[in-house]
């Protein structure tokens, strides 16, 4: 059976689509402004900068994140070689607090889990459209990638973490990360019993830090 395609308002966002049959078109986008756009990295020593690699067995402290939920730690590697401005924009807001106490809004039992809007309905962003980075890695177990609307250059804040394969997802939407470890914590995310995955009650990014920065 072919995809049922949705027209929608340009606009508006979408997340990504299930199964090759629904599509998802968010409400009208607003943004929430950053205060400051531009935030300096945190001094790290070499040997402090070691210690975290290895406490946390990253390849690069500097280009991963530390995922704090409600059941447990997460890590995330980030994948600069192949989303640079995606990975740099993704820092950027993580060292503004920006994802701190964001709600996980979408949630679909063996697709994803998606998070990112600063008014937990999918409608927000940070008010930065990124131009796309679409890659070749595949959207498995695990990969972190961004949601977008129709329109290719227009992820934002907004990103999805997948609970399985979703193959039908890769060359369409910008991967540019890794869960590397804490998955299980992923898994214990609530789940969505609205429309399309909307979650009652959601749970929350407790705090969201590049490991590089931990002290």
């Amino acid at each position: 059976m072919k995809a049922v395609k949705k027209i929608v308002d340009e606009k508006k966002e979408k997340t990504p689509k299930l199964a090759k049959s629904q599509t998802k078109s968010l409400g009208k986008s607003e943004t929430k402004s950053l205060k400051s756009a531009d935030t300096k990295k945190l001094s790290v020593s070499q040997t402090r900068a070691k210690k975290i690699k290895h406490s946390y067995k990253v390849k690069d402290a500097e280009n991963a994140l530390l995922l704090k939920l409600k059941d447990g730690e997460v890590v995330i590697e980030m994948l600069p070689d192949i989303a640079p401005n995606h990975v740099a924009r993704i820092k950027e807001l993580v060292r503004a607090g920006f994802y701190n106490g964001l709600k996980f809004h979408r949630v679909i039992d063996g697709f994803m889990a998606q998070t990112g809007c600063p008014y937990g309905n999918g409608t927000g962003g940070s008010g930065k459209k990124l131009k796309a980075e679409f890659n070749k890695h595949p959207h498995k177990r695990g990969t972190v990638s961004m949601a977008r609307s129709m329109l290719p250059d227009s992820a934002d804040s907004q990103f999805f973490i997948c609970f399985a394969d979703c193959d039908w997802l890769n060359g369409q939407y910008t991967v540019w990360g890794e869960v590397t470890s804490g998955m299980e914590y992923v898994d214990t995310i609530k789940k969505g019993t609205g429309n399309n995955g909307e979650v009652s009650n959601p749970d929350e990014i407790i705090s969201l830090e590049v490991i590089a920065d931990i002290a």
